[in-house]
């Protein structure tokens, strides 16, 4: 690659995600990159680098995310760049194009299927001639999900020989909040089904994001049920719909290392382990919540409520006393051909929409400058697994506060 004058910019530094994506790139040494923040105002941008008192070294770099010559001069200075600017289908294409055209990497926090698989079909040429690696989903959603898979199966071939046919994820502690970008994001998913209802279709299919593959039926995670494996009632989780495809997708894109047969399930577990009918209540109740949910969400003055009322917006968060005393864990639990069994547990030691999602998202860009290979992973675009596998296991693990490990 040609010398660039950064390793990585942050796109979107004045908005709450991209201030403290900053914030931790400044206090964690960035792993010594050369790095730079962007936005459309550079009087904001200097308010930034004041309050987080960056050096002088990190530059400010004026471009709006409409202005294609401006993105266009941004990326060609920099090897990685990292956006925060959601909804990704509102403001995410010219800059995510530039990156494809210009030959530099590239990572989000998209959970937004139906624009993923859109630029999926437009990008991957693009970035197959230019060298780009386009690593969406870099956040909560779907890094613990979709390394978390990744980990139980290389543990799973090391001492079975053979992949797990079969991952059941059970997310079983959450504390914190999901991101007004999250939420802005799922809002502008549920208008444009309801400007194309056809895209139901997509949003439905698992093996969505799989390059046209098609694999056997997946569990129907909308319900309740008695999980037997983690000894606990389950109902839907919300991400589900997102990590489900991109672990789809990180199979797909690595020749199916798990099996054209793979079987993944991903719900929330409701109780402890032996907790009946607490846990049994709980799981009945959110899946109907979620069923009250989805019909209500289609209904227009429904959704003008909830953007006035309820969602957290954009640019809104928790202080910071609030993404510390987050946490969350999940579960992933397989059974091999031969019937053994074997569990993982990932843990991550922050609030999962603010205080852990801008350490991931760091650690993926800083895993492609330092870690990754064009010859391991050439251009294309990618899944989190998919692109960086195990080395961002052990990056996210020494440095951005989740954990690994196989359980008892």
């Amino acid at each position: 690659m040609k010398a660039k004058e950064f390793d990585l910019i942050v796109f979107g530094a004045t908005g709450f995600t991209g201030r403290l994506v900053a914030e931790y790139l400044h206090l964690s040494g960035a792993d010594g990159a050369r790095w730079a923040i962007a936005g459309r105002s550079l009087d904001k941008l200097a308010k930034v680098r004041d309050e987080l008192h960056l050096p002088p070294s990190v530059a400010l770099l004026k471009a709006d995310a409409n202005d294609a010559a401006a993105l266009k001069a941004l990326v060609a200075r920099t090897r990685v760049v990292i956006t925060t600017v959601g909804p990704y289908q509102l403001h995410g294409e010219p800059l995510a194009t530039a990156c494809a055209e210009g030959g530099t990497d590239y990572v989000d926090l998209c959970g937004e299927p139906l624009w993923m698989a859109r630029m999926i079909d437009k990008l991957t040429p693009l970035a197959q001639r230019s060298g780009a690696r386009i690593v969406f989903s870099c956040g909560f959603d779907s890094i613990p999900f979709d390394l978390g898979v990744v980990y139980l199966q290389a543990e799973a071939q090391a001492r079975f020989g053979a992949p797990l046919p079969e991952v059941r994820g059970r997310v079983a502690r959450l504390k914190g909040t999901f991101s007004g970008g999250t939420l802005a994001s799922m809002m502008e998913t549920i208008e444009a089904v309801r400007r194309e209802p056809g895209l139901i279709k997509l949003m439905t299919n698992p093996f969505a994001l799989a390059g046209g593959f098609k694999g056997p039926r997946q569990p129907n995670d909308q319900g309740a049920d008695f999980d037997d494996w983690a000894d606990a009632w389950a109902g839907p989780f919300v991400m589900a719909t997102i990590n489900t495809k991109n672990i789809h997708r990180s199979n797909a894109l690595r020749g199916h290392p798990w099996g054209r047969g793979f079987v993944y399930s991903e719900k929330l577990l409701t109780g402890k382990p032996g907790q009946g009918d607490k846990g049994r209540r709980k799981a009945k109740a959110l899946a109907r919540f979620t069923q009250l949910q989805n019909l209500a969400l289609g209904f227009g003055p429904t959704r003008a409520l909830l953007r006035r009322f309820v969602l957290t917006q954009p640019g809104d968060g928790p202080g910071k006393a609030a993404r510390e005393a987050g946490r969350y864990e999940v579960w992933f639990a397989g059974r091999a051909a031969g019937g053994q069994t074997l569990r993982a547990i990932v843990k991550g030691d922050r609030d999962p929409g603010y205080g852990s999602t801008c350490k991931l998202i760091s650690e993926a860009a800083l895993c492609l400058v330092r870690d990754v290979s064009h010859d391991a992973t050439p251009g294309g675009v990618w899944t989190p697994g998919s692109a960086m596998g195990l080395a961002l296991v052990r990056r996210v693990q020494a440095r951005a506060g989740l954990s690994f490990e196989i359980a008892a």
